[in-house]
């Protein structure tokens, strides 16, 4: 099958059920330049504007912030901070053709192509906030990637993060949460479900924490 005869539900699938990261980055390939139109228009994405409220809410409107936005895909999230008014911002995502796609906008200062499973590339304490939307979900990120997010954020400063429905507890991200909070590496801010998907009537869980 062609990459024009793919259609968006197979992406889907193949997105949601990736069963590596090689499977997972060939779905981003096919879904890339067509990524920002399915998601909002099609399916009625909305979790990028709750995540950008979100995090304007916990920064309180300190517009010179410098945000990391992990897992930044083709950069719905920042397009939205940027309306807001923040203008320091780095895209990590571990797809290029992804990164191509937000490097076109010109919102970012800088756009880095690494894996969240793994150390990221940067020192401790590089932002004052971070902020990762759609990547806690089905057959992507675990939760053993909020320690790396804990890590390269200032001591104060706010980790903005989107659980979708359903893989919160399958996948064991409570748990994980709740053991960086009895660890003192975090505090909780607000937790609530948020909308995630109209088109398809999902949620998900809009987490704020600050960094102890």
């Amino acid at each position: 099958m062609s990459e024009k005869q793919i259609t968006t539900t197979e992406i889907l699938n193949k997105v949601y059920n990736a069963a590596d990261h090689e499977q997972l980055m060939d779905a981003y390939h096919d879904w890339a330049a067509k990524y920002d139109s399915d998601l909002v228009d099609r399916f009625g994405y909305v979790a990028h504007i709750g995540s950008a409220k979100a995090l304007d809410s916990a920064l309180g409107g300190n517009y010179e912030a410098v945000i990391l936005d992990a897992g930044s895909g083709t950069g719905l999230v920042a397009e939205e901070l940027a309306k807001l008014g923040y203008r320091h911002m780095d895209a990590l995502d571990y797809s290029k053709d992804m990164l191509d796609q937000a490097r076109v906008k010109k919102i970012y200062r800088s756009l880095f192509q690494a894996d969240m499973k793994e150390r990221l590339p940067f020192d401790d304490n590089s932002y004052d906030a971070v902020v990762c939307t759609g990547t806690f979900t089905y057959g992507h990120v675990t939760g053993d990637a909020f320690s790396e997010l804990i890590r390269i954020t200032r001591p104060g400063g706010p980790i903005v993060f989107t659980v979708r429905e359903g893989a919160y507890e399958e996948y064991g991200y409570r748990k994980k949460m709740l053991e960086l909070e009895t660890a003192d590496a975090w505090e909780l801010v607000s937790f609530y479900d948020s909308p995630y998907q109209l088109e398809e009537s999902n949620f998900c869980k809009m987490c704020t924490y600050r960094v102890r």
